[in-house]
């Protein structure tokens, strides 16, 4: 049984189509990378899947349960967890306390909880900053903490939404070998990148959107050559990179 499967999942905006009667299935332990231009509806796929908007049509099943419709905390309890594409961690709290909101979903005593944050920003590389503020944090640490918030809640199946942009090439470096990790872990993960240096090597499978639709589902090698996939994302420069090298 597939770990997520989503069927015909529609959704509309008034008559704005931002997703239009998507399949997909991800299966245990893979990582699956999800790419195309802005505005192609990868984001709004995130939120259908998370609770944050209900679809106007279509299902999502996870661990084959029925969860479409479902609150954000009720999926989250499932055992889905999420990064945003715009950082949002609770800047007036500490590290520490922004961990410990997360695993409080698993642990509700208190000492219980604070003890597995701890743990987790010991595995996340961000122990030694626990006691400062989040809105102090540079804007690498503040994903490290988002995702250390979403790992506290120890989930099975992890969406990160573009949780590389506007980092440099080594806090992308560390971000990747942080990604590695989680999948030797087993944790599912779906990446929503523009960094194709990052998506193609991690990635085991590519989705490709262009105006709310599924165009391409395939490995990263045949993505990069796929003349649709090129002529909606990649482009002619990506092609000519490719042959370079």
């Amino acid at each position: 049984m597939p770990l997520l499967e989503i069927e015909g999942l529609t959704k509309q905006f008034g008559g704005l189509t931002a997703n239009h009667n998507i399949h997909l299935q991800v299966e245990e332990g893979e990582i699956l990378g999800l790419i195309g231009p802005n505005g192609a509806g990868k984001t709004t796929l995130f939120n259908c899947i998370t609770g944050f908007y209900p679809p106007t049509r279509g299902r999502v099943r996870f661990q084959g349960r029925d969860i479409t419709g479902w609150p954000p905390e009720r999926v989250c309890q499932a055992g889905i967890a999420r990064t945003f594409q715009i950082v949002r961690v609770l800047r007036e709290m500490t590290v520490l306390e922004n961990v410990m909101v997360g695993a409080f979903l698993r642990y509700p005593r208190v000492e219980e909880a604070r003890r597995h944050a701890l743990q987790i920003l010991e595995f996340s590389g961000l122990i030694d900053r626990r006691h400062e503020l989040a809105r102090n944090l540079t804007i690498a640490n503040k994903k490290r903490l988002e995702l250390a918030r979403a790992l506290a809640t120890k989930p099975r199946l992890l969406f990160l939404d573009e949780a590389m942009a506007g980092l440099n090439p080594s806090e992308i470096n560390d971000a990747v070998a942080m990604v590695r990790k989680l999948s030797e872990q087993g944790i599912t993960m779906i990446l929503v990148e523009h960094v194709m240096k990052v998506i193609m090597p991690l990635a085991e499978r590519v989705v490709v959107l262009d105006s709310g639709e599924l165009i391409a589902d395939d490995t990263p090698e045949n993505i990069a050559t796929n003349p649709r996939v090129i002529e909606a994302y990649l482009g002619e420069k990506y092609r000519a990179t490719r042959a370079i090298h």
